[in-house]
Formats: structure tokens, sequence, C-alpha cells
């Protein structure tokens, strides 16, 4: 007698390991995308902290673009429980990748901080090892009880989105770098001094202002290179500029084109810095009002310079 055909066998996971799969693939998904696009709309400031975990300054803006198309892209495949092996697959591979150039580098690197994620702060120690390894299991987690990927155009289509993204904010973020004109000479100590030569930190101040101080006095402890050519300027109570660099102990020189300045670079509230290199702004050190942390609080300050090659 005939025997009926079976119809093929359909992998059904358990419930429970269902929603284990999208709570996991949820949360890693929203995390990388949330750090790829912060990536991809701020190329030219994720260069910078790429150069600050010792990335070459020639591969940094390339790494920093590839890296935020790819976490944003491992994300959202992720996300999608259609994608979501393929996507476990590729955010374990980041995870990895993570975990073996922070190894490589971790006499270096030990107590920095760690720019991978936006609004989570993080030092390179124990504890970086602990949670990188807590996402990579919850990655593990999302594909091994998520159906088997399918779908290879739809994946390859938001790839290309996501590229197509990220080269427009390129052009953008490149258009609004190449608007900063940093002016040729300006006036210092009384005489004109080249600003596009070398090594300059602009120190934009307030003498009155008690968080100026305390960045000036940060500033003054740093064992700077002595290429390094550290101009003040005080936008306010310029009759008060030689008192304060006596008082906080910073060796500088002083300038007042204020407004030229200003024109150029568009700083609104002191303490404002900017980490110069032949012209180049390699960095900006900015205190928002609201941010709990300055970014002259000395640690990271330091580091930050030392990776910028301003200190020793």
């Amino acid at each position: 007698m005939p025997h009926p055909q079976r119809a093929p066998a359909v992998w059904v996971p358990a419930g429970w390991k269902t929603a284990v799969s999208h709570v996991t693939g949820a949360l890693i998904g929203v995390l990388f995308i949330v750090a790829g696009v912060w990536k991809i709309t701020d190329p030219f400031g994720a260069a910078a902290r790429l150069e600050q975990a010792l990335v070459p300054a020639s591969l940094s803006l390339i790494g920093a673009c590839l890296l935020g198309v790819g976490e944003a892209f491992s994300g959202a495949l992720i996300l999608v429980p259609r994608f979501r092996r393929w996507g476990a697959w590729l955010t374990g591979a980041l995870l990895v990748f993570f975990l073996v150039y922070i190894s490589a580098n971790y006499s270096l690197l030990r107590g920095e901080e760690c720019n991978c994620f936006p609004w989570v702060t993080r030092a390179v120690g124990p504890a970086f090892f602990i949670g990188d390894v807590v996402l990579l299991a919850l990655a593990a987690a999302a594909g091994w009880w998520a159906r088997p990927s399918s779908g290879l155009r739809g994946a390859v289509l938001a790839l290309v989105a996501i590229a197509v993204f990220a080269a427009v904010s390129y052009g953008v973020n490149a258009r609004i770098q190449a608007s900063i004109d940093t002016p040729r000479t300006i006036k210092v100590d009384g005489k004109p001094f080249p600003l596009r030569q070398g090594r300059v930190f602009l120190f934009i101040y307030n003498p009155e202002c008690t968080h100026c101080d305390a960045a000036a006095r940060t500033m003054a402890k740093l064992s700077w290179k002595s290429d390094v050519k550290i101009v003040t300027v005080a936008v306010e109570q310029p009759q008060f500029a030689q008192e304060f660099l006596r008082s906080t102990g910073l060796h500088a020189s002083i300038s007042d084109d204020v407004a030229t300045l200003r024109e150029a670079y568009h700083f609104v509230s002191p303490p404002y810095a900017l980490a110069l290199e032949n012209g180049r702004v390699k960095s900006a050190f900015v205190a928002r009002i609201g941010e709990p942390r300055s970014p002259f609080d000395q640690p990271e300050f330091e580091s930050a310079l030392r990776r910028l090659g301003f200190t020793n």
C-alpha cells in the first residue's frame, strides 16, 4: 500500500527559548545599533577615540567608518528574528575582536577610558573583560535559540542602506570639518603667531570661572612635550590673564584674539580647549552643562593628551 508522504520537519524551539532569544537579541541589537550610529554620525570624533586606543592615525578614520557600519549592520541583523543567527555570529565576532585587541594592548591601555558605547563609562580592566564576555554570552543565546537565518537578499539590502547612510554622514561631517578654517596667524604675547604650524594647544577660559581654574591647575601638572605650544585665551576679564596663569601655575602664552578664534571655532562657554596639529583639529575638549564628568578631569584628560602625542 502506498505510504502518505510526511511533511518536512519544522524546527520549533520551546517557548521559553524563543522568549530568551527575543530578549537577548533585542538587548544586543539596540546596543550595537546605537554604538554603530554613534560612530557613523561622528566619524572624526570616533577616529580620535580610536587613536586614543592606539589605532594608527592613518587607519583611524577608515577604521571608525567600517566599525560603525559593522556594528550597526550586525545589530540590525540580530534584532530581526529572520536574520538573528547571522547577526549573532557577527556581533560575536566583533566582541571577540574587541577582547583580543584589548588583551594585546592591555599593558598600555589599562585604566584608560573605553569609548566603545555612548553613555557607558568603562575603564580598561578586569570589569571590561567581564562585561564583554557577558555580552558575548547574550549574543550566543540569541543565536542558539533562534530559527536558522534566511533571506540573504534582504540582509545585503540592509548592509547597502547602512553603507549609503555612512557615506552620506561622512560627506556631511567632512564638509563641516573643512569649514573649520584655522586662522593662519593670531596675536600671541603681542606678536604674530603661526597657528597652522606644529602642535598648539588652545585653552579658552574665563579667569573668574572655577571650572576653568581647575582645568588650568590640571594642565599645569602635566608633562607637556617640548614641541607643544600652549596658548591661553581669556574670553572675559583679560586684564586678569597674567594673574590667572600665576595662581594656577600654568606656563603658557597669552592671546587676546578672542573674536578671530570665536569666528573660527564657534565656542560658547568656557572652559574649552583644542589640540591642533598643523592647523588641523585633532581633538576638542568641551565642558557641557549637565554632564556628570568634565573632559578636563585629570586621569581622562591626561590619557587623551598622551594618546594625541601632546604630553609625555
